[in-house]
């Protein structure tokens, strides 16, 4: 259990550092079960993400938070988004991917 509460606030420390690089301003950060999803958001400034991403290889923790935080601007995953996911992660699909590849 310690490990994991160590994992979550790291996490969220990672969290915090993307949105504050995206300018978005985090009302609510929660990191909790979820059944269908890795994240989701409000825009009045709530995030959630899935607890299971703790137990994850941490180079996806990157994609799934600024995938999330996009949303903020994009609410979408059209051109705009990922032109964005591109410009803030490079190969942005590598890592989208694994995720699949990891977690069907």
């Amino acid at each position: 259990m310690k490990r994991h509460e160590s994992q979550k606030r790291k996490f969220k420390a990672l969290v915090y550092r993307w949105a504050d690089k995206l300018d978005v301003k985090v009302i609510w950060l929660g990191v909790r079960p979820m059944r269908n999803k890795w994240a989701s958001c409000s825009t009045n400034g709530h995030l959630n993400f899935n607890a299971e991403l703790l137990d994850l290889d941490e180079t996806l923790w990157d994609y799934v938070i600024v995938h999330e935080l996009l949303h903020f601007f994009v609410p979408n995953h059209g051109r705009l988004w990922k032109s964005l996911m591109r410009a803030h992660l490079g190969g942005y699909e590598v890592m989208e991917a694994e995720l699949a590849r990891c977690c069907q």
